[in-house]
């Protein structure tokens, strides 16, 4: 690799300033430090922690703690096709067909956010930071499978330059990037992501009673149809017998958006963050523990058939799990205080229950959920502070 540094020294001269390239600097750092250490030195002044954490392996750290999703759900989405039409094939093909599908919309995701940071790193004159990362990985994750490329690469620069550089680029944006997102698309292409059939993928006639809805909408449905039980109409899917039964709920066999499905996968995922301290352990936890706090609230009053679902299923339907460990720790748009990560995280899973049972238009609700206190987090964070003052200037009075 000497070489190619080597090179890359050579080079430097013509994209520093008053050389040819002079514009291009901040892509030509952006890929110099991608490949090597960057050579920045810290301060003069002051006292200087070293350690070996740093932007880029921060970024990676998440990256792949989000694999055991990515690989899953490259699994699931063939394994659903297969299922529609009704034929029995091995891992191997399966994998193949969820390749095509998914990796595509990977690198639609990475490419279309990747040229809009450039842009703006050209423009702006700023450091082009790895933080894109994770939200190029995310995006597609929290994506239906059928979803048009072209959306994506839509979605992913609206969420770039709306949520990201127009608050002045890597760690200043207010919202979730990934969220922000899914939310474009979700209210600007309703029928696209939050359609029925979300992955069914072929052209030939699916089996006899095929729906491909997710858990989610057929709960809300029965709700709204007045079914006392909604487990039962979970359980009555006799196209597939046990497809919504609480292990495969658990384990993630199941339609829905690429990476959402598995609760086990985001729990391996929780495991590196948590493990590398990455992620915060309080906000999964506090979301978890907020979910069931709701859906316990509901089952106490029981008026409709959503609000009898027992608690511990709302943690393995839809993306509450993904987005507890993937969405609501991001470091930069969540709650910094100790007590304000309980606080914060806590709403977020009691949000996420409300707006599913409530709503029967958006049988989902952490979107909305993680978007909403990403809001009120600083707001969380400065009362905390304020009260933890107030407490210190009565100890220092006596």
């Amino acid at each position: 690799m000497k070489f190619l540094k080597d090179i890359l020294d050579k080079q430097r001269p013509l994209f520093q300033q008053g050389g040819k390239f002079e514009k291009f600097y901040y892509l030509f750092e952006a890929g110099e430090t991608f490949m090597f250490s960057p050579n920045h030195t810290a301060g003069s002044k002051g006292v200087q922690i070293r350690d070996a954490v740093d932007l880029k392996r921060l970024m990676m750290t998440v990256v792949i703690a989000m694999v055991p999703c990515l690989l899953f759900g490259i699994w699931n989405v063939g394994h659903q096709h297969y299922i529609a039409i009704g034929e029995v094939v091995g891992m191997g093909q399966k994998l193949l067909v969820g390749s095509f599908v998914v990796l595509p919309m990977v690198l639609v995701a990475y490419a279309a956010g990747g040229i809009a940071e450039v842009i703006f790193g050209i423009i702006r004159k700023h450091p082009i930071n790895e933080g894109f990362l994770v939200t190029g990985m995310l995006i597609p994750l929290v994506m239906p499978p059928t979803i048009p490329l072209w959306q994506i690469a839509l979605g992913t620069i609206f969420a770039v330059v709306i949520a990201k550089e127009a608050f002045g680029g890597t760690g200043m944006n207010v919202l979730n990037i990934a969220m922000t997102a899914r939310a474009f698309l979700y209210f600007a292409y309703p029928q696209q992501m939050s359609g029925d059939v979300w992955t069914y993928l072929g052209e030939a006639t699916p089996v006899e009673g095929y729906s491909g809805a997710t858990a989610l909408s057929i709960v809300a449905e029965s709700s709204v149809n007045g079914v006392a039980t909604v487990t039962a109409s979970l359980a009555d899917q006799s196209w597939y017998a046990g497809l919504y039964d609480l292990k495969t709920l658990f384990f993630g066999a199941i339609p829905g958006s690429v990476g959402e499905t598995s609760m086990f996968m985001a729990l391996i995922g929780a495991a590196i963050l948590v493990v590398s301290g990455v992620g915060s352990w309080k906000i999964i936890v506090s979301v978890f523990g907020g979910a069931l706090f709701m859906g316990y609230l509901f089952n106490f009053f029981g008026l409709n058939g959503f609000m009898s679902l027992p608690p511990h299923y709302h943690l393995v339907m839809g993306g509450l799990a993904f987005g507890a460990v993937f969405m609501a720790t991001d470091p930069v748009t969540a709650a910094h205080t100790e007590r304000g990560k309980w606080i914060y995280g806590f709403f977020i899973g009691l949000l996420t229950v409300v707006i599913r049972v409530v709503n029967p238009a958006y049988p989902e609700g952490i979107m909305l959920a993680v978007l909403l206190m990403n809001v009120f987090a600083p707001l969380i964070d400065f009362y905390v502070i304020q009260a933890n003052k107030k407490r210190r200037l009565k100890r220092a009075t006596i």
